[in-house]
């Protein structure tokens, strides 16, 4: 081809690599079985079955890296969703660059499936818009969750597809298809929306002695609720917080602001808008954002799990009683609310340092209590 030629191929250009991710493999599939399965394609550099470092359990997907671009788009345009081991497998460009996917640009959400339609349905009724990288129905073990993904190469091709397919009626069912929103998108939206209709109160820090009927007295002076409940575990203990679900928006809003930080029986109470699921997992995935700098930021060491802690230990305390083992580079009493959570974390220099402390501090009593100490797994800096 003259370099004065169109180029067909050129819009897939970037992705005409050599290997292809295989998602959604069966546990048994083996390195050796994803050769013997694409080796018709077109010669083959290797295949590999991506694996959990710690237990080396396979993760579900794999690699498989042929030596000819042109063979791995045959394979792609042809053995997408076909079985191995008996499940079918989903293909698409392996990209070790993944910035594409990160940003969701092409990417789209469509809801209120049949179950009848699986991946390869959902790629043909797509692949009519534009070049798909992926596409994905949520599944369960009882099948399709009736929610889906497809991410095209191009914003112009998602929408396309959102223009065409919006409200839609695929299997008698109307179906929603629009852009892909980030957890943190979707859940700022439910925040911004519930704060001016919310009739849910998320209350803690109470003690055993208030139950539904104390927390209901203290809660209807703002309002008439509809239920008032407080949280308890198997054995029918208190949790120290529940919920109050008012008629009115407006019967809420007073409560919060009321009854924030209000003492009852000589603990100052939070009480705030119920979350939303979705907010609850964002604020979740933010906190391990977080706690995952702060991991990468410590020094490296051999960390030592304990367990049981007295009230009266803190992150002091603690350092003074295993300081005699050995270099400590971190001491944590784990807190919530201003009040130890019974358990903690001590690191040390040396696994031979770390493996003493529990040998001696095992079953010790340190304040009222026995400990549990036991061996956590070094981390290393590469």
């Amino acid at each position: 081809m003259g370099s004065g030629e169109p180029n067909p191929a050129g819009k897939k250009k970037k992705y005409l690599k050599a290997a292809l991710y295989v998602g959604d493999l069966d546990p048994d599939v083996t390195e050796d079985m994803l050769y013997k399965k694409f080796r018709p394609a077109g010669p083959l550099r290797f295949t590999r079955i991506c694996r959990d470092p710690e237990t080396c359990s396979p993760l579900g997907y794999g690699y498989v890296n042929f030596r000819f671009p042109a063979d791995a788009e045959w394979a792609l345009n042809t053995m997408n969703f076909d079985l191995i081991n008996g499940k079918p497998f989903r293909l698409m460009w392996s990209q070790p660059d993944d910035r594409l996917r990160k940003s969701g640009v092409g990417n789209i959400f469509i809801k209120n499936l049949d179950k009848s339609i699986d991946n390869r349905a959902l790629f043909y009724l797509f692949s009519v818009f534009g070049n798909i990288l992926s596409c994905k129905v949520v599944c369960d073990d009882n099948g399709s969750k009736g929610y889906a993904y497809v991410h095209f190469d191009s914003l112009a091709a998602a929408n396309r597809a959102i223009w065409h397919m919006n409200g839609m009626r695929l299997n008698n069912r109307q179906v929603y298809v629009g852009r892909f929103k980030f957890p943190e998108e979707r859940a700022a939206e439910v925040r911004i929306r519930d704060r001016a209709t919310f009739t849910n109160v998320f209350v803690k820090n109470f003690g055993d002695e208030v139950d539904d009927k104390k927390l209901k007295e203290i809660f209807s002076e703002y309002g008439p609720t509809e239920s008032v409940k407080v949280i308890r575990d198997a054995s029918g203990k208190s949790k120290g917080f529940g919920f109050v679900k008012y008629e009115t928006h407006e019967a809420a809003q007073k409560a919060v602001l009321h009854l924030h930080g209000k003492s009852v029986d000589g603990k100052a109470l939070y009480v705030g808008r119920a979350q939303k699921k979705i907010e609850r997992l964002a604020e979740l995935r933010r906190r391990f954002e977080r706690l995952k700098v702060k991991e990468k930021s410590r020094p490296p060491g051999v960390p030592i799990y304990i367990k049981n802690l007295d009230e009266t230990i803190d992150d002091e305390k603690l350092k003074e009683e295993f300081s005699s083992f050995g270099s400590i580079s971190r001491a944590k009493v784990m807190v919530e609310v201003g009040q130890g959570k019974g358990f903690g974390v001590v690191c040390f220099s040396s696994f031979e340092e770390a493996t003493k402390a529990v040998g001696e501090m095992n079953g010790r009593m340190v304040g009222s209590k026995p400990l549990h100490v036991t061996l956590g797994q070094a981390r290393r800096r590469w």
